[in-house]
């Protein structure tokens, strides 16, 4: 593995367990507008971050393709809280942080990581070139 494709490995676990810690400790312990049920908010804010976790944690590419969408939920979440909460904003801004580093880590990392893997997607213009070749045949020499 790469230095490069490492870093965005760590940049993704390390924002990937700071959401996790951070949406635990904002909803479980800083005081709230709103209260919901616990149950609520382990399925809510918790759950979805838990799915991946260990396909994140054992560096597999393909788990952190799908965290990187996952992630996404909680990087409309603070963008709203942003928006409708003034009072939480902070909260939101800091959620915001960990979201954004979590999606470039992922995505980042999936797609290095694939490449150097050779599980990547072949450019359109080779599949082009070979679908072209197996239907029309090899040209005659």
């Amino acid at each position: 593995m790469s230095a490069k494709v490492k870093n965005l490995r760590i940049l993704a676990l390390v924002s990937h367990i700071g959401l996790l810690a951070w949406m635990c400790i904002w909803y479980f312990f800083l005081p709230m507008n709103a209260e919901y049920s616990i149950l609520f908010k382990f399925l809510i804010y918790i759950l979805p971050l838990l799915l991946p976790f260990y396909g994140v944690v054992q560096g597999k590419p393909y788990t952190h393709a799908w965290a990187s969408f996952i992630v996404l939920l909680y990087f409309l979440h603070s963008i709203t809280v942003i928006y409708a909460e003034p009072t939480q904003m902070l909260y939101a801004i800091i959620e915001l942080i960990f979201a954004t580093g979590m999606f470039v880590g992922c995505s980042a990392f999936a797609r290095l990581r694939g490449q150097e893997l050779g599980t990547g997607l072949p450019k359109l213009k080779t599949v082009m070139e070979e679908e072209k070749t197996f239907f029309e045949g090899k040209p005659d020499d």
